[in-house]
């Protein structure tokens, strides 16, 4: 069988997306082709926001490649599901381009996972897949609509088959980027403390979180926390590092203290950047964070006060003059430290500002608190509406415009209506 493996030329044009607007690179495609191949399929990944195509160039390529299937995900890339653009306009008007011409179209990423029949009815494709794709993907060649984890159209209607899954870690190889793709990834993921000389890289060390925040939209993917084994982190860093990548970030859910992760790491010798909650950080392990090559560290702190990080269910067990401290140490011996903050709309905005300030004046960034969607799939979510339905995604994004008069600075400061963006999408003509 023949694969066609779609990334979307994203625009995020008057959208509520919390996420960066630069390309990174597909993970979960790069995996997926690997079992692809494996099992003796031909694959081509199509990369429409790294290489800047337009529709019509996607479509040229897919028509040249004749795929038995084409795979199209409704996020910019695995780093962003948790929090994807809320709307399917861009995955809706590459659906409508791409036409027949794509053999059976597939959907991937979080809305086909939290919302799936919702996502099948909307994109008009013939298949989505509940949960993480890579080793989905391989059954649907041999067994098609049968295949666990999949969503798909029958003659008693839409039909749901088994449950979302979780990928085996240890089953998925390490991934070899050709030097091409990787030459044309010059964006380093939120790193400040100096310019790129070298590409850029993404991959995991682990996935999924042991934590159940309730902001955090990770009930239908990426979920089960699950360590890779070293040998494959080894070998991946090595066809990174041997490629002239410069900087590597970590899109692990959260990068937990893993001793034997920063020694493979720091033999190395190269940048990274990661994403992880600082209370379960101490001294040596900070201490060792740094030898080890980290340059940036976002760090979920969320709310300022016990009461707050309790809402949201944070489990923290220090306080906030410790959490504090703890940045304030990290920033010592990492050149960029940030401290998350979301607008739960319980903090003082006086205290807040006084302790952003505060971070600041001793070298660590704290962001103006983040509104909160409630993404269908997070425990928030839930706790107001139950669990998502077809119109999930709607409900949360008119209740994130009603409750909210500022956004995100990196958003359009007015978002359109969710209804709307998607009914300006072509596939409704």
């Amino acid at each position: 069988m023949r694969f066609s493996l779609v990334n979307p030329p994203w625009t995020f044009e008057h959208s509520v997306y919390f996420g960066c607007r630069h390309p990174h690179l597909p993970l979960e495609y790069g995996y997926s082709k690997a079992l692809l191949e494996k099992a003796g399929h031909t694959v081509q990944i199509v990369d429409g926001q790294l290489d800047g195509l337009t529709y019509e160039q996607i479509r040229q390529s897919i028509v040249s490649f004749r795929p038995d299937f084409t795979v199209i995900t409704t996020a910019p890339s695995y780093l962003f599901w948790r929090c994807a653009p809320p709307e399917l306009r861009v995955p809706q008007e590459l659906v409508r381009e791409i036409g027949s011409a794509g053999g059976t179209l597939v959907a991937v990423g979080p809305h086909a996972s939290t919302t799936p029949r919702s996502t099948l009815n909307k994109l008009g494709v013939d298949i989505v897949v509940m949960g993480e794709c890579e080793e989905v993907l391989p059954r649907l060649a041999s067994e098609g609509e049968a295949a666990d984890s999949t969503c798909y159209r029958s003659l008693d209607g839409v039909r749901l088959q088994g449950s979302v899954h979780a990928s085996d870690m240890a089953a998925l190889p390490a991934l070899h980027w050709d030097r091409q793709t990787l030459a044309k990834h010059s964006h380093h993921h939120h790193r400040f403390d100096a310019e790129p000389q070298g590409p850029g890289a993404e991959m995991e060390t682990s996935r999924g979180c042991p934590y159940h925040c309730t902001f955090c939209a990770k009930d239908n993917f990426r979920n089960v926390f699950r360590r890779r084994p070293m040998d494959v982190i080894a070998e991946e860093l090595d066809g990174l590092v041997a490629s002239g990548v410069e900087y590597i970030y970590f899109i692990d859910e959260i990068f937990l203290p893993y001793r034997d992760v920063l020694e493979v790491i720091a033999s190395r010798e190269i940048k990274f950047g990661i994403q992880t909650r600082i209370d379960l950080w101490k001294e040596d392990m900070i201490d060792l964070l740094g030898r080890a090559g980290c340059v940036s560290i976002e760090a979920g702190v969320e709310s300022i006060t016990e009461a707050g990080r309790n809402r949201l269910d944070k489990k923290c067990k220090i306080s906030t003059a410790e959490l504090t401290d703890r940045l304030l140490y990290a920033k010592q011996r990492v050149p960029f430290v940030q401290a998350n903050l979301l607008d739960s709309q319980d903090d003082d905005p006086s205290e807040v500002k006084e302790w952003r300030e505060h971070l600041r004046a001793h070298g660590v960034w704290a962001n103006e608190p983040v509104p909160l969607f409630s993404y269908p799939g997070s425990p928030d979510y839930t706790k107001q509406w139950g669990n998502p339905d077809d119109h999930a995604w709607e409900r949360a994004h008119e209740e994130y415009l009603k409750t909210f008069n500022e956004f995100s600075d990196v958003q359009d400061q007015q978002p359109t209506p969710l209804v709307q963006l998607e009914l300006a999408s072509p596939r409704h003509d």
